[in-house]
């Protein structure tokens, strides 16, 4: 090998191992560049899992909060249709206390008249169980101005009245009470419908009848006071019912049937 030759060979070692040293740079340089991307790459993953986390989470919510706006808008309806049955109701009650306040102006009067028929029929009627009827009377007339006291209650009072006189159309009945026979006396009454009315003595040994014309206590006769004093029987409970043979409390218009 001369001389040129041997030169050339010493020179490119230098560069051989400058050309190494570049390459190992550039590789470490590369190798740093490549774990800095994975480490970038990473971390945006990292961000990115969040972010689909976070926006999940939203979306999740925002149907919640769908739901919850649907839930309020139906309940909302709900309400609208109860306020509008309100107002209706509202209105049928003042319609309806309209009409009480004029059927009340009709029925106060209307109350009157009844216990003003109520006097006349008392009055004209037989003494049957006058004291109490009477009674009755006058505590519903003081019952009416009464402002503690509702005027269905009074309307209720006052056909209860009118019921008791029809019962004593329709019942048999005993009670004590005084008579005018010439003189004031104690004595048991009896009563079958309005057809008869009879009382006797407390010492059974008188016996009157109800003259209807005479308007006033008339005796009878004695042999009736076995059939009067078992219709007493009869009233009391005391026997069981049976055929009667009673007074006739009335008039001869009122025995008399209408030809027509």
């Amino acid at each position: 090998m001369n001389k040129t030759a041997f030169r050339l060979t010493l020179y490119a070692l230098p560069l051989l191992s400058l050309s190494s040293t570049t390459n190992a740079s550039d590789l470490d340089s590369a190798r740093t560049i490549e774990a800095q991307t994975i480490t970038q790459s990473a971390q945006s993953q990292i961000r990115i899992n969040k972010s689909s986390d976070k926006a999940f989470e939203l979306k999740s919510e925002i149907a919640l909060l769908e739901q919850e706006v649907a839930n309020l808008t139906i309940y909302q309806q709900h309400l609208q249709a109860i306020v509008a049955d309100q107002q209706q109701e509202m209105r049928s009650i003042d319609a309806q206390l309209a009409q009480i306040s004029d059927t009340r102006q009709g029925v106060v009067p209307l109350m009157y008249q009844m216990l003003t028929g109520l006097e006349q029929h008392i009055q004209q009627d037989k003494p049957i169980r006058l004291e109490a009827r009477l009674a009755r009377l006058d505590e519903l007339k003081s019952l009416m101005p009464q402002a503690d006291v509702s005027d269905a209650e009074k309307y209720r009072r006052i056909l209860e009245a009118y019921q008791i006189e029809m019962d004593y159309g329709i019942k048999l009945g005993s009670y004590r009470s005084q008579i005018n026979v010439g003189r004031i006396i104690e004595a048991e009454q009896l009563y079958l419908g309005r057809v008869s009315l009879v009382a006797r003595s407390l010492d059974r040994n008188l016996y009157w009848s109800w003259d209807v014309d005479q308007q006033r206590w008339v005796s009878i006769d004695t042999s009736l006071a076995s059939h009067i004093d078992q219709a007493f029987a009869i009233a009391h409970k005391q026997a069981s019912p049976s055929l009667l043979e009673l007074p006739v409390s009335l008039s001869p218009a009122a025995n008399t049937e209408d030809p027509s």
